[in-house]
């Protein structure tokens, strides 16, 4: 018969879950890895915030894009409006412009005025679109008189309007001042004097009057000045022809 193996003892199994002994005997420790929750949800949070802030940072640069191309539009659009009213401005101040100068043209050129020849042969130049009117002569002695108007001259009357009313008064030129002053001392009276300079070579010394025309509704001017022993009155009757007046008053000349 064949020899009997020795049985070797059947060592106990270690439940499911034991710890387990080593070479020496004593209990071996099972390591178990601990995940860190914490570290994860803080991460996660700071991931979040920089979401968020970057969101609200790319909404603002949205809204400053919008906002700025508006106010791009805004601007463009008032300086188109300003520069089209400008060119409108242009347009109307080169028509006016172009108009007056087209009327100063028309005026030219100028006519010579001349008065009678005893009398200091006055003469000035007028624009040649004004007519003139010689009421007096003065040939036979007397009172000079004449009327000059664009157009046509009307009627002469006190209530009729003139551009230029030529008198040569055969009286002294103290006299014709102290009648001036008598009116000028009217209660109703606004006329004003100064002393003034006209003539061609400015050395001729008159006194102009502003004002109320005396014993018309006009507002005027008149200018007196002496020729020898006349006095020479020279009146417009609407301070609309105040500059072909003053133009007038450059060109006087008279034989002295």
């Amino acid at each position: 018969m064949p020899p009997i193996q020795p049985v070797q003892p059947i060592q106990p199994v270690q439940p499911m879950g034991q710890y387990q002994t080593g070479p020496n005997g004593m209990p071996m420790v099972q390591q178990v890895q601990v995940m860190p929750e914490q570290k994860k949800d803080i991460s996660g949070l700071i991931k979040t915030i920089v979401i968020i802030i970057v969101s609200l940072i790319a909404v603002t640069f949205i809204g400053l894009f919008i906002w700025m191309m508006v106010e791009k539009q805004t601007i463009e659009t008032n300086v188109d409006d300003m520069i089209r009213k400008a060119q409108a401005e242009a347009r109307d101040e080169q028509s006016s412009k172009m108009e007056a100068e087209f009327l100063e043209r028309e005026k030219y050129p100028y006519k010579t005025f001349s008065g009678p020849e005893d009398y200091g042969k006055l003469s000035f130049q007028y624009p040649k679109t004004w007519s003139v009117y010689i009421e007096q002569s003065a040939n036979k002695g007397g009172d000079f008189k004449a009327y000059l108007n664009p157009g046509q001259v009307d009627a002469v009357g006190k209530e009729t309007l003139n551009a230029l009313r030529v008198t040569i008064l055969n009286k002294s030129y103290d006299e014709v001042t102290a009648d001036y002053q008598k009116k000028m001392d009217r209660k109703d009276s606004n006329l004003t004097v100064e002393a003034v300079n006209v003539g061609s070579d400015g050395a001729t010394q008159a006194n102009r009057y502003s004002g109320t025309i005396p014993d018309t509704e006009f507002l005027g001017y008149i200018v007196t000045f002496r020729i020898r022993d006349k006095t020479v009155i020279l009146q417009t009757d609407s301070v609309n022809f105040r500059e072909e007046f003053d133009k007038l008053l450059g060109t006087i000349n008279y034989n002295k």
